[in-house]
């Protein structure tokens, strides 16, 4: 039987997910399957990233080792960013120049995060939380800073803030909404914080 070509594009939790569950299903008889990360980084808990602030090494973030791939027989192109999909070709071209072939396409991206359209957003100094590079950025930031301010008081926000305070910087949160986490928290899910945090008016 001859094998159809899957392409994954994107080597985050999701996409390292699809490739567990698909190994773990056989899928490998079916396909023949490569996976490209924009990162340099394979795939990793992006949800605990503060936990490397407070001493825990990258590495042990890690959801596979790139071995892991290599025994299953899964090419996997770290720092490998498409930049072209081309549908009726059935081909994907990376930012290197070199082109793949697919029959299918998973697109596992991620979302990028939301940066507020005002004043100073380009500053230096000014970060997004998202990646172990955002982390060194803001660790080399931190060293010659005593306050930081967290913009998005949701679950990543509050992990940045945490992030911060571990870094031993006075750190502030602001969030647009009336309470943290208002997509997570409901008004009576809030109340049951065992500690509510001071606000400004």
């Amino acid at each position: 039987m001859n094998k159809q070509r899957l392409v994954v594009v994107g080597n985050g939790m999701v996409g390292h997910h699809f490739v567990e569950q698909l190994v773990a299903a056989g899928g490998l008889a079916q396909f023949e399957l490569n996976v490209l990360g924009a990162e340099p980084d394979p795939a990793y808990d992006r949800v605990h990233l503060s936990e490397v602030f407070g001493g825990r090494a990258p590495e042990a973030l890690r959801l596979a080792d790139p071995g892991w791939y290599h025994d299953q027989g899964i090419p996997l192109r770290l720092g490998a960013s498409v930049e072209v999909i081309d549908r009726q070709a059935g081909l994907v071209q990376l930012s290197n120049g070199e082109a793949i072939g697919y029959d299918r396409l998973v697109l596992a991206t991620g979302s990028m995060p939301f940066v507020p359209p005002i004043p100073g957003r380009d500053r230096s100094h000014c970060f997004v939380y998202r990646t172990l590079d955002d982390l060194i950025a803001i660790r080399e930031a931190c060293a010659h800073a005593r306050s930081g301010v967290v913009i998005g008081g949701g679950l990543l926000g509050l992990e940045a803030a945490n992030a911060l305070r571990l870094l031993g910087l006075q750190t502030h949160v602001v969030e647009f909404a009336l309470r943290l986490m208002p997509v997570q928290l409901d008004e009576l899910g809030e109340s049951c914080w065992p500690a509510r945090l001071p606000r400004s008016a």
